[in-house]
């Protein structure tokens, strides 16, 4: 049996209109099988907002063991070694006194001259912040302060809308890293020292790209905290080797300033190295006078720091009272 078209001369003959209609079906079957079987994303498997999340606790901003086993992965899958702890230089090797006085010589490379000076970058600026000078002022590497951080922020719990408050941050060195984590102006200070203050506005805050989130750090002494406002309240009060340079009366009057600053029960103050304005006084009677101001000793913690052999050692003391 044939089906003739006259008028274009084309005759199908049924068999192999049967063997087409087949061979269609099974290429149709095969087509719908493998797509109902693909497993590409879809608006309901997949949107691009979501991040691979790390597995560890999300409080948790020290790193952790599997951190340090991928740094010493990747030191020895590339051969690495620090060859007598001598890295090599540039390629116009400069000491830290020589680059400052190269600026002081010749300013810069290029630089303004005469009107033209007048702008921006006529903002005082001394030469040695430009030359980091002021990373060598402390009693420990500058890259120890992410070794504090780290501690405080998981021992106090911190999210980023909490409230920090600093007791002498000098340039930064700690503060740098909760500027970044905290949302804008929830970071405070109280710092005496004017180089220190300068360093902060003019050079590593501008540095690091954080000028946006607007800490609030202001000049002062005595523990004089009344700058920051009354009704502000704190996640964590923290003083960095601070306490050490204060007579006990000062430290104590602090205290006094600060504990209704502080959140009740949950809000901490750690205070590093010693207690000595404590522990003068006698377990006895130091336990007295913070529950008179409404505090309690919590007890003492330490951190190991991650870049070198040193540890950390912080006093933490709680608000117990509404």
């Amino acid at each position: 049996m044939a089906i003739s078209s006259q008028s274009k001369g084309i005759v199908i003959t049924v068999p192999v209109l049967v063997l087409s209609l087949s061979a269609s079906a099974i290429f149709l079957f095969f087509l719908l099988s493998s797509l109902s079987s693909c497993n590409c994303p879809n608006s309901a498997q997949y949107s691009p907002d979501q991040a691979p999340q790390r597995p560890a606790d999300a409080d948790r901003r020290s790193v952790t063991e599997d951190d340090i086993e991928w740094v010493k992965d990747q030191i020895r899958v590339n051969r690495l070694s620090m060859q007598e702890n001598v890295l090599r230089k540039g390629i116009n090797p400069r000491t830290r006194a020589q680059q400052l006085q190269d600026l002081l010589q010749f300013k810069g490379i290029s630089h303004y001259e005469g009107e033209e000076a007048n702008n921006h970058t006529a903002l005082p600026c001394p030469g040695e912040l430009l030359v980091e000078d002021h990373h060598s002022n402390y009693g420990e590497p500058w890259a120890g302060g992410r070794d504090v951080f780290e501690f405080l922020a998981e021992a106090s719990r911190l999210k980023p809308d909490s409230r920090v408050l600093e007791i002498g941050c000098g340039t930064l060195r700690v503060g740098l890293h909760f500027i970044r984590y905290l949302n804008p102006e929830h970071f405070h200070c109280l710092e005496r020292d004017e180089l220190s203050l300068m360093t902060a506005f003019r050079y590593e805050l501008p540095a690091q790209g954080l000028l946006y989130k607007r800490p609030l750090i202001v000049r002062g002494e005595d523990m004089d905290f009344s700058s920051f406002g009354s009704d502000v309240q704190y996640d964590l009060v923290y003083a960095s080797a601070v306490f050490l340079h204060m007579p006990d009366k000062l430290v104590w009057l602090g205290l006094e300033r600060l504990v209704n600053k502080v959140k009740p029960y949950e809000g901490r103050i750690f205070v590093s190295h010693n207690i000595k304005f404590c522990s003068r006084l006698g377990t006895g009677e130091c336990t007295k006078r913070l529950g008179t101001l409404g505090l309690e000793y919590v007890g003492k913690q330490t951190h190991d720091s991650l870049l070198f052999n040193h540890y950390e050692i912080w006093f933490e003391f709680k608000r117990n009272k509404v």
